[in-house]
């Protein structure tokens, strides 16, 4: 089964690692994957921002890169849900790009999602003998409705102990322009989550949208906390 990898702009220019993980995850389950070079950002910032004719400028690039593949994967919640329940409705009903666009929302996924969900996999042979826990980004959760499939992939990894922290489903605070717009509101929305990760009494945070880690490890780091913020790719790409 071809993949096509759609590595989202995060993962591109600061987190190869996570882009690393993923491909080693599914050329171990026998998946050959290729990368659009061509690909650029999908447009969300843009759109989010309120800025609908700059994301439609760059999602036409977007469109153009993903146009003839199989199967679009990617390591983000938000970027997904962009492109699943937004990225048509830039361009008007009945035109090429509007089709296109459609056609391209209807065959990308999640990585988890597309692991437990297309490929009917909870086992991905990977191993890592520590205690996690996992934060629930809003995107991945609220509008691509994904919540179980990380916890199944997680359950099924080798020497690993996953404990739930309380208000897991609670917003980090990231929220894309919302932390760079509302940094002081981000900023204490991004404290109340490191309370919880402390009353989980583990090392490891694990998410699955880089924007979420990223805000994550920045105030981890000022804190001078021990705790390491990974993204499920990363977990699942060991062996």
């Amino acid at each position: 089964m071809p993949v096509s990898l759609f590595v989202t702009c995060l993962v591109d220019q600061f987190h190869p690692e996570i882009g690393l993980g993923m491909v080693r995850v599914l050329e171990r389950l026998g998946l050959t994957c290729d990368f659009p070079e061509a690909q650029t950002c999908c447009g969300q910032p843009a759109f989010n921002a309120g800025c609908p004719d700059e994301a439609r400028r760059v999602a036409r690039q977007f469109i153009r890169a993903f146009l003839n593949t199989e199967h679009i994967v990617a390591p983000s919640g938000s970027c997904v849900a962009f492109v699943k329940r937004h990225l048509p409705s830039l361009f008007g009903p009945g035109s090429d790009e509007h089709r296109d666009a459609t056609a391209i929302a209807a065959r990308v996924h999640e990585f988890s999602e597309f692991l437990v969900c297309v490929l009917g996999k909870n086992d991905v042979g990977a191993a890592f003998p520590h205690p996690v826990t996992y934060h629930d980004s809003c995107h991945l959760l609220r509008e691509l409705g994904v919540k179980d499939e990380p916890r199944r992939l997680l359950g099924h990894v080798r020497g690993l102990e996953l404990v739930e922290m309380p208000a897991s489903d609670t917003c980090c605070g990231f929220g894309g322009v919302f932390s760079i717009k509302q940094p002081d509101i981000s900023t204490a929305m991004g404290e109340d989550k490191l309370g919880n990760l402390r009353r989980s009494g583990v090392e490891y945070l694990v998410a699955c949208d880089t924007g979420c880690l990223m805000h994550l490890r920045g105030l981890i780091s000022r804190r001078g906390m021990k705790m390491k913020a990974l993204h499920l790719a990363e977990i699942l790409g060991g062996s």
